[in-house]
């Protein structure tokens, strides 16, 4: 029950009873797109029926309060989760299709939890190449090539060599972006990745995000950072009780917001 600006961000207006104005989005541009998605967790509804499309260079901010649904959604997205019903395309393919390679579609899904997940055994290089060479069996020596580059993005690429052990926080959730990446995904989901930070990394982990907002990458993120979302994302969601309630600009979304529970929720975060 979108309030505002749908998916595509027009809107058409008629001129005259006789005018038809049409907009479409190319199937090309579409990375994601999910239509009608439920999940239940025994008897309870967690999404009810979420509609969701996604295209190439979108950063799409996902707020609402605590229960809405929005870990679960991203979840189901990486198919970490199996829908009730519902359908999820990424990048052309159906995860609902039995003939679809899960493995093989989530290696185009970059990732990045609340908790950085790293193999603490491993250097932070290892921790970057460890999935291209394993799984799409990138050479060695590339992979050291990308994980450099990407350390660099990230800003840490003097801890090469280092054990997760040795890094704080926000230089963890840094490297878990960088993994995510070495990758070379289609799109990027980001799980409330500040929400474990003491403030003062936050605003490093933020960057890294921005610079790739800059760059292009194709964004879905669970985000409590309104300040953030207002500035980078393309398109705000708002969801509650498992379905979005609004969506639009990060103008319409904190600007001038439509329903009632909207406002309520930014006037208590804001």
């Amino acid at each position: 029950m979108n309030a505002t600006t749908p998916a595509t961000g027009l809107t058409a207006t008629a001129v005259a009873p006789a005018t038809t104005v049409t907009t479409t989005t190319d199937a090309a541009e579409i990375v994601v797109d999910a239509h009608d998605l439920r999940k239940n967790f025994g008897s309870t509804e967690v999404l009810k029926g979420i509609d969701l499309t996604v295209t190439k260079g979108e950063v799409v901010c996902i707020i609402g309060p605590s229960g809405a649904g929005k870990s679960t959604l991203l979840r189901c997205l990486n198919g970490l989760e199996t829908p009730t019903s519902g359908s999820i395309v990424v990048n052309g393919h159906d995860l609902g299709d039995k003939a679809t390679n899960i493995d093989k579609v989530r290696e185009q899904i970059g990732m990045v939890f609340q908790h950085f997940n790293l193999f603490p055994n491993m250097s932070v290089e290892e921790n970057i190449t460890l999935a291209p060479t394993m799984v799409r069996k990138v050479p060695k020596a590339e992979a050291h090539e990308t994980a450099l580059r990407l350390l660099k993005l990230v800003g840490l690429e003097e801890k090469i060599d280092a054990r997760p052990a040795s890094l704080s926080g926000g230089q963890k959730q840094r490297v878990a972006i960088a993994r995510a990446l070495a990758m070379n995904p289609a799109v990027m989901l980001f799980d409330e990745a500040t929400s474990a930070l003491d403030p003062e990394m936050v605003g490093d982990v933020l960057g890294v995000i921005e610079r790739l907002a800059e760059r292009g990458m194709t964004m879905i993120l669970v985000t409590h950072e309104m300040g953030f979302a207002r500035e980078v994302a393309s398109r705000v969601i708002f969801t509650d009780a498992g379905v979005i309630d609004e969506e639009g600009t990060p103008d319409e979304i904190f600007g001038n917001p439509q329903s009632e529970r909207l406002k309520s929720f930014l006037s208590k975060v804001l």
